[in-house]
């Protein structure tokens, strides 16, 4: 071979290499372009799963477990004031039954009552008379449940008006005999546009009050 020839065999054999690494260079690209392809594609699809996790875990919890529910008005004073947040356990009465001196949560549905898109109006009381008993108030504001006085002291004042219980109310199955704490400024199960309360409308019992902070505690000790 000429050293003519051998030049221009070198030459085309760096030309070959050098396309060689062209391609091999076009084809990492590629193959970069299409790992990154997938790896966002797969960032995309879980984040879009943990969204929609988040959600059936949040939506889970507000429907079967608890939700945070603030207090409008004064009925119950002096345990909850207006403004105040609480968290409503809403699993509890899924397994046991109300007991007495639960605070309450449960839609008003008598004269006035809201259902509209912003959502229902709910009352939020205490519990004193269960299923079964027979709830009496005479005109000294004492509360009797089958013929025994009650011995509580929640009610912020002594009730001046005992309404429907001025007459022994007998609790049918599932009733709830319900009072606000402020005894003197609440529409509860004295009057005949509440009256007693199927434990089945409740919406669950007050846990916790968690607003404002200064006030945080526990709301159902008895």
């Amino acid at each position: 071979m000429s050293r003519k020839e051998d030049i221009l065999y070198n030459k085309n054999s760096n030309n070959d290499n050098d396309l060689d690494k062209n391609l091999t260079s076009e084809n990492e690209t590629k193959d970069n372009n299409t790992k990154k392809e997938k790896i966002t594609k797969t960032d995309v699809i879980k984040f879009l799963l943990y969204i929609l996790a988040i959600f059936l875990i949040t939506f889970c919890i507000l429907h079967f477990l608890g939700q945070r529910t603030r207090v409008s008005g004064s009925s119950m004073e002096a345990t909850l004031s207006d403004g105040d947040n609480l968290i409503v356990d809403k699993l509890t009465y899924r397994i046991w039954d109300p007991e007495r001196f639960d605070i309450v949560v449960f839609p008003y549905e008598g004269p006035g009552s809201s259902d509209s898109f912003f959502g229902k109006t709910y009352y939020i009381k205490r519990i004193i008379g269960l299923p079964g008993e027979t709830v009496y108030i005479d005109y000294d504001g004492n509360i009797f449940i089958n013929g025994v006085k009650l011995d509580e002291d929640y009610g912020l004042a002594r009730i001046s008006n005992p309404g429907i219980a001025a007459e022994p109310l007998v609790l049918g199955d599932d009733e709830y005999f319900v009072m606000g704490d402020n005894r003197n400024n609440s529409s509860d199960s004295r009057f005949s546009n509440v009256g007693p309360i199927k434990g089945s409308h409740f919406t669950g019992r007050a846990l916790c009050r968690i607003y404002p902070f200064d006030k945080i505690c526990g709301l159902t000790d008895k």
